[in-house]
């Protein structure tokens, strides 16, 4: 028996890799080709000069893609469905070196030679930098991928207004350039929830298409350097001549592949949660490894720094096509392209907000995988409350306000330049303060203002500390206190909730019968501060009416005459108490053995429901709540 293919290895048809294939590259067109003519501009370049960085991006994106999702032999490329392309994070770097060496041609030869020592510092560096895993749990790539997703949205944003430059403010919008993108976004979402199958899957390219083609008809998409574009054109290894090194610029391009290769990661994560694959420090190593040989294909291809792009990732996110060779597929018509200036010119005349209305799509894709990833952090955790915050915090600053950057000294502007880049350092930096570095402790139990108990001092107490603290979450019952003290030490507060869970759902007969019979009498006024009492008055038992009250009475009475135990209800999930009366009625039908299991699981969800207000409480950020039961004396 053949075993099952992963989809990220499944080969699908040609036509349907064509499609894809063609979706990515429309997809990461825009900003595949924005860096070069950014550089361009820049170093003062002429436009054929800017056309053959073009091309040979073009060509070289296709390579690198192929690397990165064929793989070069057993440790080169991460094999996921990740297209490559230029950083944008370079940009601003690779200019200064450019105009500290004149500019122009000499401008580009300094470049390229930052460029090859970044891309060898890169490849050799991937595994010793794939070692610091550790120092990216789910709190720094979550983060870091919902920073991805929500800093990408101003670039679609540019393109949907047709903003001049990538820190332009437009004004005035005009309509039409609205209506171009609110049709294309509002076709890609359309064909999402009533078609199924393929035409789903290529949403995103059948929205490029119709939106481009309405502009055509209307006159706002013009393909006339179709016409005057070559038929062929190839790039040629060191183009604009040999490439002269400078410690300075290497010493810069070196400090932007280190963050390349950080974001990198993110998008290596944020893929592995897409296609379901977990990702393990050799997946990163291979992935940066990629990225470096890329980067000097890039140096001697007249390209650029070069890494996993995000857009791609929101693409793959939004039609869950998980196949690499997709990807593939993709290199190999960029590699078409990159060798075909008609070809190119075709895909440029795309209009800007026809593209931007397709990105705002896949961008808020790529920040719904962020938020997916952080759904695993234990935000009971203040400090987790903080790394996110603060890092979120700083990456909208300079994605709000660009010009941040020029307040800063020169050497700081590669970081404040872009919200991504600040975002993702401050997620790393805090994450290893607060995690890593002595100092902060998480306080999982108590009220701040009568002194908090911390993780390590969980982990620390013997069992009539732990019983005191925690025994109110369980009625007090030892059984379950000592199975869930015996579980130490705790990882972090999941770990401690998911002790108890355990412990009670593990009793044997008599033990649950001692759990169940821990818990009052429904309707019973034995105990006016009984925690489980306060609880059902609080949902409503409270507020009944004498006859209503006497029916839950009798109903408790009646529960426990048959099983021996009392009627368990978790007063949280409560909607209406005649519903509580209905259900008890006909539980009373059930068998002794479904009864009591029905209470334990009802008297776990207490537990959960009381673990929250405990830690909530404990939490200096969360608002400060009333603990709804009473340690032991």
């Amino acid at each position: 028996m053949n075993a099952r293919i992963h989809p990220v290895d499944e080969v699908l048809p040609l036509p349907k890799l064509a499609a894809y294939g063609l979706q990515h590259v429309l997809a990461f067109y825009a900003g595949a080709v924005l860096v070069p003519i950014l550089v361009a501009g820049g170093l003062g370049l002429s436009t054929g000069q800017l056309i053959h960085l073009i091309n040979a991006d073009l060509f070289t994106c296709g390579i690198a893609s192929i690397i990165q999702s064929v793989g070069l032999g057993p440790k080169i490329g991460v094999r996921l469905p990740l297209l490559q392309g230029v950083t944008f994070t370079a940009v601003g770097p690779m200019i200064s070196i450019g105009l500290a060496a004149g500019g122009g041609s000499a401008g580009l030869a300094s470049i390229y030679g930052a460029v090859l020592a970044g891309g060898l510092f890169a490849f050799f560096a991937a595994p010793y930098f794939a070692r610091l895993a550790r120092f990216f749990p789910p709190v720094v790539t979550g983060t870091v991928i919902l920073i991805i997703g929500i800093g990408l949205l101003p670039v679609a944003a540019n393109d949907v207004v047709m903003g001049r430059g990538p820190n332009a403010i437009q004004n005035p919008v005009l309509l039409k350039n609205l209506l171009y993108a609110f049709g294309t976004l509002a076709l890609i979402v359309a064909i999402q929830r009533f078609f199924r199958g393929f035409m789903a899957t290529i949403a995103v390219l059948a929205g490029l298409v119709a939106g481009t083609l309405v502009a055509w008809l209307l006159g706002d998409a013009h393909f006339d350097a179709v016409e005057s574009a070559a038929p062929l054109g190839y790039t040629l290894p060191f183009y604009f001549g040999w490439p002269s090194f400078s410690v300075t610029a290497i010493l810069s391009m070196i400090v932007v592949m280190l963050i390349t290769m950080v974001e990198s990661t993110g998008d290596v994560y944020a893929t592995g949660e897409i296609v379901r694959k977990r990702i393990r420090r050799e997946d990163i190593a291979r992935t940066l490894r990629a990225d470096g040989l890329a980067t000097m294909l890039g140096g001697v291809l007249n390209s650029f720094p070069y890494t996993c792009y995000a857009e791609n990732v929101g693409l793959v996110r939004l039609t869950q096509v998980k196949s690499r060779w997709v990807v593939c597929a993709a290199g190999v018509i960029m590699l078409i392209l990159g060798s075909m200036p008609k070809a190119a010119a075709i895909v440029a005349g795309i209009p800007h907000p026809v593209l931007g209305g397709a990105a705002l799509a896949m961008f808020a894709a790529v920040a719904v995988v962020g938020i997916q990833t952080l759904a695993k952090v234990d935000f009971n955790d203040h400090r987790n409350l903080v790394i996110v915050g603060t890092s979120l915090g700083l990456a909208m600053l300079v994605t709000a306000q660009p010009f941040v950057a020029t307040g800063v000294p020169d050497w700081a502007q590669i970081i404040f330049g872009s919200g991504i880049t600040l975002g993702a350092l401050t997620a790393i930096l805090l994450n290893a303060l607060f995690h890593h570095v002595g100092g902060a402790h998480a306080a999982v139990a108590g009220r701040p203002e009568h002194g908090l108990v911390m993780l390590e001092q969980v982990n620390a107490m013997s069992y009539d500390a732990f019983a005191r603290t925690f025994g109110g979450l369980v009625e007090h019952v030892p059984w379950v206190l000592e199975r869930a003290w015996a579980q130490r030490p705790y990882a972090d507060t999941r770990a401690l909730r998911a002790a108890f869970g355990e412990a009670l759902l593990a009793g044997d007969t008599a033990q649950q019968l001692a759990l169940l019979n821990a818990y009052a009498d429904l309707g019973s006024e034995a105990d006016a501060g009984n925690a489980y009492i306060l609880d059902h008055d609080a949902a409503g038992l409270g507020t009944l009416g004498e006859d209503a009250h006497h029916e839950v009475r009798e109903l408790a009475q009646a529960y426990r005459r048959h099983f021996g135990f009392p009627l368990v209800v978790c007063a949280r999930e409560v909607e209406r108490y005649e519903r509580v009366l209905a259900q008890g009625r006909e539980r009373l039908a059930n068998s002794p053995a479904v009864e009591r299991a029905a209470g334990v699981v009802e008297a776990a969800r207490i537990a959960s429901y009381r673990f929250n207000d405990l830690v909530a409480d404990a939490n200096p950020i969360d608002a400060a709540r009333e603990i709804r039961f009473a340690p032991a004396a």
